[in-house]
C-alpha cells in the first residue's frame, strides 16, 4: 500500500477554505508510533472547525481532520501492541495537528492508543467516539447523586447531550433537557414536561438563587443556559461543563457555591491519561453499554463535506460515523 484515500482541507487563494478527497502518501515508519488501518471515525464539531479553517484549532494545512478513529494495527514499535489489534484512538492531537482519522490511516504515538474493549465492536466504538467517551466522563462525576429532582441535559440533540442523555437514563436516572429542537425524534420517550425550549429559558429571570430544580447537569453548550443553571440546583448538586457554543463568560454569583455547596466540575476527556479512558471504555463497553443505531447515521467518505456543513450550522442531530472502504 503506497497511498491512502482522505477528506483534506485545504486554504483556496481566496483564504476560503474547501475539503477534497485525495490520495496521500503512506507514512514511513516513526519510533515510538504506531500505524493503525482506520476502519470507522466520528464526525464532531471540532472536526467542523478544522475542516473550515480555525487556526485555534488546527495551525496548518492542507491538514486531514477526525479527532476520532477506530482501527487496526498494521505496525507499531510497542511491544504490547501487534499487527491486526483492534484499537481506539480518540483526543490528543489527532485531526488537530496530526492527521486524523478522515484518512484511511493514521500514524500516532504509541500512549493515544487504547485496545478495544471485547465487548465493543469498531463501529460501536465510533458511534461513541470523543462525544460518548466527553459524555461518560461527565455522567462519572454524577453517577452517585440520588435525589427527587432530576438531572439536567443542555445542548441535547449533539453528539455529548444525546449520549449524556442515554447513559443518565440508562442508569435509572430522571432526566430533563433544554433543548432548541423540542420535536427531536430523540426526545421520544421523554414527556412533554422533561423537555425545556432553550429560548424560554434563556429568557427566564436570572436571580442570585431560586427554589431548585434539578440536582445536577450535564452543560455542553455554556453561555446563558450555564449562567442560569447555577442558581437552580440543589444542595450539594454538581454541574458539568464541557462545552462552549453558546459562549465562553460565565456570570454567576458565589451563592449557589458558599450556600448550597454546588460544585462544577469540567470535562476535558481529550488530554485525559490513558488510563482513564479505559476506565471509561471498559464502563461503555459492560455497565453503562447503550445502543446507538438508532441515533447514528453511517456515511461513507465522499459524503463528509455535506455533515461538515450541517453539523458547523448546527442542523446536526445525533451521530454521523464515517466508514473508510468497503
Amino acid at each position: 500500500m503506497s497511498e491512502y484515500r482522505a477528506l483534506v482541507a485545504s486554504e483556496l487563494p481566496s483564504g476560503d477554505y474547501e475539503c477534497k478527497i485525495s490520495n496521500l502518501p503512506f507514512p514511513d515508519e516513526k519510533e515510538g508510533h504506531s500505524i493503525i488501518r482506520v476502519s470507522y471515525s466520528s464526525l464532531n464539531f471540532k472536526d467542523a472547525l478544522s475542516a473550515k479553517g480555525n487556526k485555534g484549532v488546527t495551525r496548518s494545512y492542507p491538514f486531514v481532520p477526525g479527532i476520532d478513529a477506530s482501527g487496526t494495527i498494521l505496525k507499531s514499535t510497542d511491544a504490547s501492541l501487534h499487527n491486526g489489534d483492534q484499537v481506539i484512538v480518540t483526543g490528543y492531537d489527532l485531526g488537530m495537528n496530526t492527521f486524523g482519522g478522515f484518512g484511511e490511516i493514521i500514524q500516532v504515538p504509541n500512549e493515544w492508543i487504547v485496545k478495544l474493549p471485547e465487548t465493543l465492536s469498531l463501529l460501536e466504538a465510533m458511534q461513541l467516539g470523543t462525544a460518548g467517551l466527553t459524555a461518560a466522563a461527565s455522567v462519572y462525576e454524577l453517577k452517585d447523586i440520588r435525589s427527587h429532582l432530576p438531572i439536567l441535559v443542555t445542548g441535547a440533540t449533539g453528539g455529548v447531550g444525546s449520549i449524556a442523555l442515554k447513559l443518565l437514563q440508562h442508569l435509572n436516572f430522571d432526566v430533563q433537557v433544554i433543548t432548541g429542537k423540542p420535536d427531536s425524534k430523540l426526545f421520544s420517550n421523554l414527556d412533554q414536561g422533561s423537555i425545556i425550549h432553550r429560548s424560554d429559558f434563556e429568557n427566564s429571570d436570572l436571580k442570585p438563587l431560586a427554589a431548585p430544580k434539578f440536582i445536577g447537569a450535564v452543560d455542553t453548550v455554556g453561555g446563558q443556559i450555564l449562567n442560569r443553571i447555577f442558581p437552580l440546583v440543589d444542595r450539594k448538586g454538581i454541574i458539568t461543563i464541557c462545552g462552549m457554543v453558546s459562549g465562553p463568560e460565565i456570570n454567576t454569583t458565589v451563592f449557589p457555591f458558599i450556600l448550597r455547596g454546588i460544585r462544577l466540575i469540567g470535562i476535558d476527556s481529550a488530554e485525559s491519561p490513558r488510563s482513564y479512558k479505559e476506565e471509561l471504555w471498559q464502563l461503555l463497553g459492560s455497565d453503562w453499554k447503550i445502543d446507538l443505531r438508532d441515533q447514528s447515521k453511517i456515511v461513507k467518505l465522499d459524503a463528509m463535506p455535506d455533515e461538515i456543513n450541517k453539523i458547523y450550522s448546527g442542523l446536526q442531530e445525533g451521530r454521523v460515523v464515517l466508514q473508510h472502504g468497503e
